[in-house]
This record gives C-alpha cells, sequence and structure tokens, in this order.
C-alpha cells in the first residue's frame, strides 16, 4: 500500500505520521506538499496534525484551500481512503469532507493528556482491528478540539454508526470528566457516508509503540492495511 501525508506550513505531526506508516506498517510514503497538485498515487492519504498555516482564521480554515485539496477532496470523492488526525480533522471540516467543525475546548485551555475512547463502531475500514466497545488510551494535543454539529447532524450521525470514536473513562462510562474538550455527545472520531474518510482528534500514530508509551493507535493502521489488501484481492 503506497500512502501519502500531506504537509503544509505549520504541520507537526506529519513525521509522527511518517513513521507510523513507513517504519510500523511498513508503506510505501510519499511527502506531499501543500503546494502540490498530485499525491503521487496514494492508496491512502493521511492529514498529520499541527497548526496549519498558524491556525489563523479557524484550526484548518486556511488549509482548506491549499492546492493539494483539490486532489485531496477528488481521492475521498473517488472512495479512496483519507484519515485526518486532530489538525487534519479541521481541515476535513472545513473542506466539507465531514460534516461539524471544531471549536475552542470548553475550557478555553490547551489539552495536552492521554485520554480514553470507547470504540463506538468497529465495522468500518478504520476501526476494523478493535472489538466493538473496547476501550482505547491514546494521547490528544489541541486548543480547537470542541466537536460541535447541529442537531440534524449529530442525529444523522448517531442514526448511521458514523460515531466512531467517543471519550470514556476507563471502564468505558461516557462521563463529563471523561470528555476533555466538551465535544457534543463525547464524539472523538466519524467517518464520512461512505465510510472512507476518517477524522479523529486523538492520536493513534503517536501510540504505535509501547516503546512510547501505548500500541493501543497501532491496530487503527493495520485495519486500515487489512481493508486495503482486501479490496485489492477481490
Amino acid at each position: 500500500m503506497k500512502a501519502a501525508v500531506v504537509i503544509f506550513p505549520g504541520s507537526n505531526c506529519d513525521v509522527d505520521m511518517i513513521h507510523a506508516l513507513e517504519d510500523v506498517l511498513g508503506c510505501q510514503v510519499a511527502q506531499v506538499w501543500h503546494k502540490d497538485t498530485s499525491l503521487q498515487g496514494a492508496d491512502l492519504v493521511a492529514l498529520p496534525g499541527g497548526f496549519s498555516y498558524g491556525d489563523y482564521l479557524r484550526g484548518g480554515a486556511l488549509a482548506s484551500f491549499s492546492p493539494i485539496m483539490e486532489a485531496v477532496i477528488a481521492h475521498a470523492q473517488a472512495g479512496k481512503l483519507l484519515m485526518g488526525v486532530c489538525n487534519g480533522f479541521q481541515v476535513l471540516t472545513e473542506s466539507g469532507l465531514l460534516p461539524g467543525c471544531l471549536m475552542r475546548n470548553r475550557t478555553l485551555q490547551f489539552r495536552c493528556q492521554d485520554v480514553y475512547l470507547t470504540v463506538e463502531n468497529n465495522q468500518t475500514v478504520f476501526t476494523s482491528l478493535y472489538r466493538s466497545n473496547q476501550v482505547l488510551r491514546l494521547p490528544i494535543a489541541h486548543g480547537e478540539g470542541c466537536y460541535y454539529a447541529s442537531e440534524a447532524e449529530l442525529r444523522e450521525l448517531e442514526d448511521s454508526g458514523r460515531v466512531v470514536f467517543r471519550y470514556s473513562n476507563a471502564g468505558g462510562e461516557y462521563t463529563p470528566e471523561a470528555n476533555p474538550n466538551g465535544s457534543s455527545r463525547a464524539i472523538a472520531g466519524i467517518v464520512n457516508a461512505a465510510g472512507n474518510v476518517l477524522g479523529m482528534m486523538p492520536h493513534p500514530e503517536r501510540y504505535c509503540e509501547e516503546l512510547v508509551g501505548g500500541s493501543d493507535g497501532r491496530w487503527l493502521f493495520h485495519g486500515i492495511l487489512k481493508a486495503w489488501k482486501e479490496r485489492v484481492i477481490s
């Protein structure tokens, strides 16, 4: 599988994402600059975390107008795999590939900590190697991670099973204290209607190896590879 990591001015998690895809998963990885117009034939595109364009206006707002985004949108519309983590999730909502938006944290403070999240839907190409209701521990690092959507959008997400991760405590309980940023319905990650685009605030790429603190994120990447192999073989 060939992957492309899009790098914007201000990206700071691109190296982590490249390491997860290249060294942990064994993929061929292309580093794509925001001014490029080609994704170099990638099967998977990843938008990493950081502060693209300094987060001016809103997180991900200016990045959504980058030259490369035309190719990213076409990639997603063709049914190919696309994931955005943290700032990448913000870019996906700002570009209309996912509903809702990411707002300032409820506390108005930057949060950098480990959180727990529950796998709400393990029937996606991104979560197939997790158990339903499995509790994961992953790190967050954001100031604008409060997911917001209209009531109609939230109902559609819930009814169609598109909420894939939700903030919880270690026991899988949804409590206000376990929601680090005040996200609507404790939503930590969603997919689009076709199921090929994932946006999430926690960082799976940072917890792919026990050496660095945890490996719960590793299985998201292996799930992507498994889904790609099944698609290619079929």
